[in-house]
Parts: structure tokens; C-alpha cells; sequence
């Protein structure tokens, strides 16, 4: 693969006086500083699905849940209320 950068002129020379000094070429400097960039580079970060994987199907409810969430929730505030009537 080819590809154009850009330089500013001082970084240029600095880098085409160090490769005449090392007897190594442009493109070989290059590769070994972008490989080395790149290998100090974090990783990428997690996405939410791999942070999550081991939660997702943990959770023990109602299979029908968001279908029949507002019987759920009636049920729920009655049996919140029942108590509450049972304490008093």
C-alpha cells in the first residue's frame, strides 16, 4: 500500500537526515514508527454488549413483561398497598 503524508519541511529533513544516518530508508522508519505507535495505542474500547454478556438473561421475571407491563404494575401497587393496609 502507498500512501501521501504530508510533513512539515524541519520534520522532513530531520527525518530524511536521520535515515541517511542509520542507512535505512523512509518507508522502513515509517513502518517501524507507525507499528510502534500503533502497539503502544490502547485498544479500542469495549462495546456494551461485551461489558454486559455475562448479565444479559440473568434477570428471573415475567417472560411477558413489557407485553403486559401495565397488569404487572397493577398487580405490584396493589400487593404495595396490601401490605402497607396489613402493617396499619
Amino acid at each position: 500500500m502507498t500512501i501521501t503524508v504530508k510533513l512539515p519541511s524541519e520534520l522532513e529533513q530531520s527525518l530524511r537526515q536521520q535515515c541517511a544516518a542509520e542507512g535505512r530508508s523512509l518507508s522502513e522508519v515509517l513502518r517501524d514508527a507507525l507499528t510502534a505507535y500503533l502497539a503502544a495505542t490502547p485498544a479500542a474500547p469495549a462495546s456494551a454488549w461485551s461489558l454486559g454478556a455475562d448479565l444479559f438473561g440473568r434477570h428471573a421475571g415475567p417472560a411477558d413483561l413489557a407485553a403486559q407491563r401495565r397488569a404487572h404494575l397493577a398487580d405490584a401497587w396493589a400487593q404495595k398497598h396490601a401490605r402497607r393496609r396489613a402493617d396499619h
